[in-house]
């Protein structure tokens, strides 16, 4: 059954063709000349670190702990709960757009924007105008982890192991120093670390990198972190769809929340992130919905999308009041729990 399904979509031209198509159709920058570098189909892999022990971590801290830990990061630990639908994530890779650099979606086009992701992450004490930049010399790999950690030289020579190409750091010693370390500071930023490199940047799974490190602690010094994670989404989604293959290493969990953001059914709402403590990556998370859609069904309601099935949130991310007005598109409908599928 899975090899007729991967036949019938690599038999199916329209999935890698449909926005080159339509952008030679309309005369724009796409010439004659363009040759298509995508792949029919490109075989994604999503896998994801365990989280069940950060959030066993985070359910155990008082909220004394956790809202200072809001304060310093961010809404970072919702990320822990929001799952990963596979069918759908492996579909959205199909329509990514070499050529513009976002998603083509039947007749609409749509790619994550600076001020989606800064307003899901809600970081209040970066500055962003103090984008991060890996400076020309750097501490060592030692001396960031004794500087984020607290902890001794020795301590993390000990425990700095070689992967790969890059020097790492375990998480399970990471775990364990959440758990007894005296600081509660820095529980907080080992907790922020612990979550860029296993959420953020799972680039070496069960182990914290080193460029994850540099980039950490540079936060620290008030540079956002938002243009570092949306480019590489954008850098591993290209890379893979030209490949045709690969593991994804940006957040997985972040784009398909900012994808379900587009889709919201909001009565009665009325500017809702002026309100003290809203969160809108909460608000998703909490949003139910279906994760039995198959692959192939994602794939055909993309292929239909039309612009009145999408809800342009803006840069200021404020909400009107829509009253009983659902979204049109039966196709979306079905993503969520309480809508047909028929």
């Amino acid at each position: 059954m899975r090899n007729e399904y991967l036949n019938k979509v690599e038999d199916n031209t329209s999935v890698c063709t449909w926005s080159e198509k339509t952008q030679l159709e309309k005369g724009n920058s796409v010439t004659e000349v363009y040759t298509s570098e995508l792949w029919v189909f490109t075989r994604i892999n999503s896998t994801q670190n365990a989280f069940q022990e950060l959030r066993n971590i985070w359910a155990q801290w008082d909220d004394k702990a956790k809202q200072l830990f809001y304060q310093n990061y961010g809404d970072l630990p919702y990320l822990l709960d929001v799952k990963v639908d596979r069918h759908l994530f492996r579909a959205m890779v199909q329509f990514w757009n070499l050529v513009y650099s976002c998603f083509t979606f039947g007749d609409v086009d749509l790619v994550p924007t600076l001020e989606e992701y800064t307003t899901l992450l809600r970081c209040p004490r970066i500055q962003g105008h103090k984008a991060y930049v890996r400076p020309a010399s750097l501490p060592t790999f030692m001396k960031k982890l004794v500087m984020i950690t607290g902890m001794s030289e020795q301590w993390a020579v000990a425990r700095v192991r070689q992967k790969s190409d890059n020097k790492c750091i375990p998480w399970a010693v990471l775990r364990d120093l959440i758990s007894k370390h005296p600081d509660v500071k820095k529980r907080l930023d080992v907790l922020a670390l612990s979550i860029y490199s296993m959420v953020i940047f799972p680039k070496a799974l069960g182990h914290i990198d080193e460029a994850v490190a540099d980039l950490f602690d540079r936060l620290g010094k008030q540079n956002t972190p938002v243009p570092a994670i949306l480019a590489e989404t954008i850098r591993s989604l290209s890379a893979y769809r030209r490949a045709g293959e690969g593991r994804f290493i940006g957040c997985a969990q972040l784009l398909l929340v900012w994808f379900h953001s587009h889709f919201w059914k909001l009565d009665k709402i009325l500017c809702r992130v002026f309100f003290e403590g809203y969160s809108p990556l909460k608000e998703v998370v909490d949003m139910p919905r279906r994760d039995d859609i198959s692959e192939e069904r994602w794939i055909d309601i993309f292929q239909n999308l039309r612009e009145e099935d999408v809800m342009n949130l803006g840069s200021c991310w404020i909400y009107t009041i829509t009253g009983s007005k659902a979204i049109s598109s039966e196709a979306v409908h079905i993503g969520y729990t309480g809508f047909s599928s028929e």
